[in-house]
């Protein structure tokens, strides 16, 4: 069985041309096959992030969300609640295309991210490929591609990341993803003022210094696509519960006399 990573064939293809890749993704917080594979199959998705760490998602989950969005031919990508070992292990061993990890905040912290991320001898993965079948394979052929096919992203959302950023992308990862949100609060700054816009430009402009991919959080369609425009390759569109509340209030404001 050959490994089949949409969202990494992608952005290969892209750096293969010489161009960047407008790798557009939607985030899933809710518990449903239902929406992933509507998700999933919205043209013009190339990866669905399974949020574990916010959203009402667990690893009870993993394994069926992960396959229904990969049978639609996108990435899954599950964000774990923490840097542990032992949850990158039960996300990867769903057959997630790759993982994101939240508060990335130090070089040291990363290292151990991308450790528990690889088989030995790049890292310290147990060996367990029973259940990978969204990724295309299982034991032994999973293995033989699992370390250079899984994506491992860190999120860049705290002033400590931004301060260690040139170190952070040089221990192993593929790429940085922005948290805008949490790096204004965390920073103390405004949401899209200069400081935080400028915090946003020196976290690109290092990951793509080191050859690594930079993503970013976006809530609407006119954000993602300036943050493409400005050079990011990995670019969330819209949430299910934004969509699903911003649809509602949009139909329910059409209504007089309510």
């Amino acid at each position: 069985m050959a490994m089949s990573f949409p969202l990494r064939d992608k952005l290969a293809s892209a750096a293969a041309g010489g161009g960047r890749a407008r790798a557009a993704g939607v985030w899933l917080t809710l518990p449903s096959a239902a929406i992933a594979k509507t998700m999933a199959q919205t043209k013009g998705v190339s990866w669905v992030l399974v949020d574990a760490e916010h959203g009402l998602i667990t690893d009870h989950h993993f394994y069926d969300l992960t396959n229904i969005i990969a049978a639609s031919g996108v990435s899954p990508i599950i964000r774990i609640p923490a840097d542990e070992p032992w949850m990158i292990k039960r996300a990867l061993d769903s057959g997630a295309h790759g993982i994101m990890v939240p508060m990335a905040n130090t070089p040291e912290l990363v290292r151990k991210v991308v450790g528990a991320s690889r088989y030995p001898p790049a890292g310290f993965r147990g060996y367990g490929p029973m259940f990978t079948h969204a990724a295309g394979a299982l034991g032994a052929d999973y293995k033989a591609a699992a370390n250079d096919a899984v994506i491992v992203t860190v999120q860049i959302e705290h002033p400590d990341a931004v301060a260690q950023i040139d170190e952070i992308v040089k221990e192993g990862i593929d790429a940085t993803f922005i948290g805008p949100f949490d790096l204004a609060v965390s920073m103390g700054v405004e949401f899209g003022g200069k400081e935080h816009e400028a915090a946003i430009s020196r976290i690109l402009e290092e990951t793509h210094k080191a050859g690594k991919i930079a993503g970013i959080f976006c809530l609407t369609g006119e954000q993602a696509e300036r943050r493409f425009a400005q050079g990011f390759d990995m670019v969330s569109v819209t949430t299910d519960i934004d969509t699903l509340v911003g649809g509602f209030a949009d139909a329910l404001g059409k209504v007089s006399n309510l």
